[in-house]
């Protein structure tokens, strides 16, 4: 008797496998992968929809990819979204049962300007002058005291340099070189999005 049960429980649990194999193959997927203008493409939230109505979501990885399974054949659309980025969105999707419709690499997610921060400043001389071509490194500033460098200009005709930034709270770091000038730092504080400006100026060596 014991064993009938047993394979019972087994015939039970083929013809339920079986079951969610077929399910499977009556549905389909959309995969691709997000690019962004700046910082990180992991975190972006993938919405697909059919019309106005969301039917399922997920969001990329820490590489921008990203994979949403069991859709039902038919058209969607698919909204992107993340802070500080604008809005991607991608219509007319068809998802073919058994299928997996791959959109590539093409999306790119641009620096939305209404939310980022700007770090806006200028490089002189000890003599108040505009320096050009003057070398400006961007750090930011990490939890245990040590900069990790992310960013690089070099001053334009009026020694000004621009940064955009996430306006996530951070601390960071801009360094100012050039030939024959010692080199000078100072620290910004960024928690939103405004305008942040500094000054730095260079003297000649000691």
């Amino acid at each position: 008797m014991k064993s009938f049960r047993t394979i019972a429980v087994i015939a039970i649990i083929v013809l339920f496998l079986a079951g969610a194999t077929a399910q499977d193959k009556s549905k389909g997927g959309i995969k691709g992968k997000v690019r962004v203008e700046t910082g990180s493409p992991g975190g972006v939230a993938v919405l697909v929809r059919q019309g106005d109505r969301e039917v399922a979501h997920g969001s990329t990885d820490r590489n921008g990819d990203f994979a949403v399974q069991g859709l039902a054949p038919g058209l969607y659309g698919l909204t992107f979204r993340k802070a500080g980025l604008s809005v991607g969105a991608v219509e007319d999707v068809e998802v073919k049962a058994g299928k997996v419709r791959s959109l590539g690499d093409h999306l790119l997610l641009s620096i939305d300007e209404g939310s980022i921060a700007f770090l806006k400043g200028s490089v002189f001389d000890g003599n108040g002058r505009s320096m050009r071509n003057a070398r400006v490194e961007l750090s930011r500033l990490l939890g245990d005291g040590t900069t990790k460098k992310i960013d690089g200009r070099v001053t334009n005709e009026t020694g000004s340099f621009v940064f955009r930034l996430t306006p996530e709270p951070a601390r960071y770091r801009i360094t100012a070189k050039a030939e024959g000038m010692q080199a000078a730092s100072k620290d910004v504080e960024v928690d939103s999005a405004v305008v942040y400006r500094v000054a730095i100026s260079l003297l000649p060596p000691k």
